[in-house]
C-alpha cells in the first residue's frame, strides 16, 4: 500500500473496527497507513476477526490497546462502546461483513463492534466484503440502502475481482489505498476532535 507523501492526518482520531472475513488482513495495512499519516488509531475486533488476524498485530501497528470484548476493562470505568467514538473523528469498518451490515440496519448490538456502531458519535465509513451471492442478496441490498440513505453511513466498495471462494465477482473489499482515500476525505471535512478531547486508553504517546 502507498499513500501520498504530503498527506497529513495529524490530530485526527480513528476507530477501526475489524470484522470476521479473510479481508481482515488488509485492515492491518490500512491501520499502518493511517498511523504513518499522523492519525491516532484505535482498533476494535469481533471474535471472528481474531480468527484471521491477531490483536497483537494491531497493537504493534498502532501502539495502542486493542479492544475485543464489550466487558473488558482497562483500569477505568469507561463504557468503551460509547466513549471510543466520542473521542473519534471517524469510525471505519473494514471488512464490513453481511452480518455487521444486518446488525446495524436492524439495531442489534450483541457484542463490542455492533454496540460501537449503534452508539457511534462520529461518522461511519464501511468497506463491505463478502461472497457475490451474499452481496447481491435482497436482504443485504435492503440493509445497504437503509444504512446509506437513512442512517447516513458512508461506503467504499466493494470491488469486483477474485474472491476467497475462488470465484470472480463483486464483493471484494476495496484495497487499503481506496479506503484510506475515502477516510482522509471524510476526516478533512471538519477539524479534528483530538485537539480538545482526551486520548483513548492504551495510547502510549505523551
Amino acid at each position: 500500500m502507498t499513500r501520498p507523501s504530503t498527506e497529513s492526518l495529524t490530530d485526527y482520531e480513528v476507530v477501526l473496527a475489524v470484522c470476521g472475513g479473510i479481508a481482515a488482513y488488509k485492515a492491518a495495512a490500512l491501520a499502518s497507513a493511517l498511523v504513518q499519516s499522523g492519525c491516532g488509531v484505535t482498533v476494535c475486533m469481533t471474535a471472528n476477526a481474531q480468527r484471521f488476524v491477531g490483536p497483537v498485530t494491531f497493537r504493534a501497528l498502532t501502539g495502542r490497546a486493542v479492544f475485543t470484548d464489550a466487558w473488558e476493562t482497562t483500569g477505568n470505568a469507561d463504557i468503551h462502546h460509547l466513549t471510543l467514538t466520542e473521542r473519534a473523528d471517524l469510525l471505519i469498518v473494514a471488512p464490513a461483513t453481511a452480518n455487521i451490515l444486518g446488525k446495524l440496519a436492524h439495531g442489534i448490538a450483541d457484542e463490542l463492534v455492533s454496540a460501537l456502531l449503534l452508539g457511534s458519535d462520529c461518522p461511519i465509513l464501511m468497506a463491505p466484503a463478502m461472497n457475490t451471492r451474499m452481496w447481491n442478496h435482497p436482504a443485504t441490498q435492503r440493509n445497504l440502502a437503509f444504512l446509506r440513505d437513512e442512517a447516513k453511513v458512508h461506503f467504499v466498495g466493494p470491488d469486483e475481482g477474485w474472491l476467497a471462494c475462488r470465484t470472480v465477482g463483486s464483493g471484494r473489499m476495496s484495497e487499503p489505498d481506496a479506503i484510506y482515500a475515502a477516510a482522509a476525505q471524510l476526516l478533512k471535512a471538519r477539524p479534528p476532535r483530538r485537539r480538545t478531547a482526551a486520548r483513548p486508553d492504551g495510547d502510549r504517546t505523551p
